[in-house]
C-alpha cells in the first residue's frame, strides 16, 4: 500500500512539473492593450505579505481586479479527473518558471518634466518606473498644476504610467506663517484634489495647525524634516504620517538638543549642510533614539528611509559611473547632477575623502536604527527620491532594495516594505499592494528569482552563471498596472530612443 501511495504522489508530481495538460489556447498579451481579462498562468507568487513564495497559480484577473487564483495543482486534480477547468481569458503571460509579485510601490518620489528649468520628457519617467516594476508612486512635491491633470490621464489609461498620489509641497507658492494660514492652506489643497501634503521647514504651531486640519480632511502628511524647529517628537505628537529620509529622527535623539556644528556652518549652503549631515547620526545618543523609535512606533508614523539618495555622499565614484548611465541617462538629468550650487543636491564640490568616511559610519547607525524600528513594529516603506544626486527614476528603488539587504533585512521583508507597507502608507491597504483575490491587478512578472537575486528586478537584468556558462537574465518581463500589461523590454527600448534622441539634439545644438 505504501509503495502505491508514493507512486501515486510521484505521478501527481510529474504532473504538477509539466502543468499536467496545456491549458486552452489564447492569445498572448499585447503590450499596453488591456483586455476584458487576462489570466497570468504558472506563476510563483510572492504575495507582498512577507510570508514565502507559493505556487505555481494561474491567476485570473478580470478588468482591473484579481478575481482568482487557482492552484496549479487543484487544476491537475481536475484534469485527471476529466473536468479540464483551468481558467480561460482574452489573454495570457505564461510566467512559467518565473516569479509574480504585487507591483512596486514607490513611496518617495517627484514627478518631473523639466530638471533646472531645461525640458525633460515626461515618458522618460514614465516609462522607466513601469520598466522596473512600479505601478504606484507617492509624488512628494511637484508642480499641482501638472500632475493632477497627468495622473486622471493615467487614471483613465489616455497615458502609460503609474498611479499617482500627489503630495504638493505645503510651503509652495508662498510659506504659510500662522496657524490660521497653514489651515488655509490645507483646505485649498484639498479642494484642488490632491491625495496628501508634503511639509518641510516649518515651525512648530504652524505644523500643529496644518496636520490637525489635514486630519479633519482626511489627507496624509509626509515630513521631509531637515535642520529646523521641528522633529521627530512634533511628528508623534501632532500625527504624521511618515518621516521621509532621516533628518528628525537622529536631531531627537541629541543630548543637548542641537548638533555640534562649526561656528561657520551655513545651513543654505548645501556642501556644508550635507558634510555635516553626515556627522548626525553618531551625535544621538543610543538610549534616546530607542526612545525616539519606540514612540514613532506606538504614534503610527511610518518611515520611509530613501537610503538610496544619499549613497553618493559615502562613495562618490560610484554614483558617477552607474553601468544604466551609458544608454538611459537623460542629458538633461546628466547635466543636472554635475556639481552645481545651482541645483538641490549637487552639491559635491570640494567632497574629499574624509566626508565619505563620515557617511560610512552614518550609514551603519542609520541602519541599526531602521532595523530596531521594524523589530518595535513600525512600517517602512521604499522610496528612491530619484532625480536628484546620481539616482534614476526607476533604478533608483531597486537600489533601495540592495541597501535594505545591506542593512541586514531579508528579502521577502524588502519586498514587503516595496509593496504591502507601501500601501499601508498611502491609506490604500485593502486594494494595493498585495496578490490576493479582490486586489487591483498591479502586478509584476520577474525573469528571475526576487528572494534569490534582488538584482533580477533592475529593468536591464543582470548576469548569472547557469551549467558552467554566463548567461544575461533578470529584468521585470511584465508590469501589469490597472490589468494593463507593459512589456517591460519594450518600454526599456522605449526609454533608450528617447534617450538617444535627446543626445543627438543636444549635439546639434552644441555644433
Amino acid at each position: 500500500m505504501l509503495n502505491t501511495r508514493l507512486h501515486c504522489f510521484a505521478g501527481v508530481a510529474l504532473l504538477l512539473a509539466s502543468s499536467a495538460r496545456p491549458a486552452p489556447a489564447q492569445t498572448t498579451a499585447q503590450h499596453g492593450k488591456r483586455t476584458a481579462s487576462l489570466v497570468i498562468r504558472n506563476a510563483l507568487v510572492i504575495d507582498g505579505t512577507g510570508t514565502p513564495a507559493s505556487g505555481p497559480y494561474d491567476i485570473l484577473i478580470e478588468n482591473n481586479r484579481i478575481t482568482r487564483m487557482y492552484p496549479i495543482a487543484d487544476a491537475v486534480a481536475a484534469v485527471i479527473g476529466g473536468q479540464g477547468n483551468r481558467p480561460k481569458a482574452d489573454a495570457e503571460i505564461d510566467a512559467r518558471g518565473k516569479y509574480v509579485l504585487p507591483g512596486l510601490i514607490n513611496a518617495h518620489a517627484h514627478v518631473q518634466d523639466e530638471r533646472a528649468g531645461v525640458p525633460q520628457e515626461q515618458d522618460y519617467e514614465l516609462k522607466i518606473w513601469l520598466a522596473s516594476g512600479i505601478t504606484s508612486v507617492r509624488d512628494v512635491g511637484s508642480d499641482t498644476r501638472k500632475t493632477i491633470p497627468l495622473r486622471e490621464k493615467i487614471a483613465a489609461g489616455e497615458i502609460a504610467g503609474p498611479r499617482l498620489f500627489h503630495y504638493p509641497f505645503f510651503i509652495a507658492p508662498t510659506i504659510p506663517a500662522t496657524p490660521a494660514e497653514a489651515r488655509a492652506r490645507v483646505q485649498d489643497l484639498k479642494k484642488a484634489g490632491v491625495d496628501g501634503i508634503k511639509i518641510t521647514g516649518i515651525k512648530r504651531d504652524v505644523m500643529e495647525a496644518m496636520l490637525d486640519e489635514a486630519h479633519k480632511l482626511g489627507l496624509r502628511v509626509a515630513h521631509h524634516a531637515a535642520v529646523e524647529e521641528t522633529n521627530a517628537w512634533d511628528d508623534i505628537k501632532f500625527g504624521t504620517t511618515s518621516i521621509e529620509h532621516w533628518y528628525g529622527i537622529p536631531d531627537a535623539a541629541i543630548p543637548d538638543g542641537v548638533q555640534n556644528f562649526p561656528a561657520d556652518f551655513n545651513i543654505t549652503d548645501e556642501t556644508h549642510r550635507f558634510r555635516y549631515a553626515g556627522h548626525l547620526w553618531r551625535e544621538a545618543d543610543p538610549a534616546r533614539l530607542k526612545d525616539v523609535l519606540a514612540a514613532m512606533v506606538k504614534a503610527n508614523v511610518a518611515w520611509v528611509p530613501t537610503l538610496d539618495i544619499y549613497e553618493a555622499s559615502r562613495d562618490l565614484q560610484r554614483a558617477q559611473g552607474q553601468p544604466w548611465f551609458t544608454d538611459y541617462l537623460h542629458p538633461t538629468l546628466e547635466e543636472y547632477f554635475k556639481p552645481n550650487p545651482m541645483n538641490h543636491g549637487s552639491y559635491f564640490i570640494g567632497w574629499t575623502s574624509v566626508d565619505e568616511a563620515f557617511w560610512k559610519e552614518n550609514y551603519q547607525i542609520w541602519f541599526r536604527a531602521l532595523r530596531d524600528f521594524e523589530r518595535m513594529g513600525g512600517t517602512i516603506a521604499a522610496g528612491d527620491d530619484a532625480g536628484f544626486i546620481y539616482q534614476m527614476y526607476g533604478f533608483g528603488l531597486i537600489r533601495e532594495l540592495e541597501l535594505e539587504q545591506e542593512a541586514g533585512f531579508p528579502a521577502l521583508k524588502i519586498l514587503q516594505h516595496a509593496t504591502s507597507n507601501g500601501a499601508k502608507v498611502l491609506g490604500r491597504e485593502d486594494d494595493l499592494g498585495r496578490v490576493r483575490v479582490g486586489w487591483l491587478a498591479d502586478l509584476i512578472v520577474v525573469n528571475g528569482n526576487p528572494l534569490e537575486n534582488l538584482k533580477v528586478l533592475y529593468p536591464t537584468g543582470t548576469d548569472a552563471v547557469k551549467d558552467g556558462k554566463i548567461v544575461h537574465t533578470g529584468g521585470v518581463e511584465w508590469t501589469i498596472k490597472d490589468g494593463i500589461p507593459y512589456h517591460g523590454p519594450t518600454l526599456l527600448k522605449e526609454v533608450k530612443d528617447i534617450v538617444a534622441r535627446a543626445r543627438a539634439r543636444r549635439a546639434g545644438e552644441k555644433r
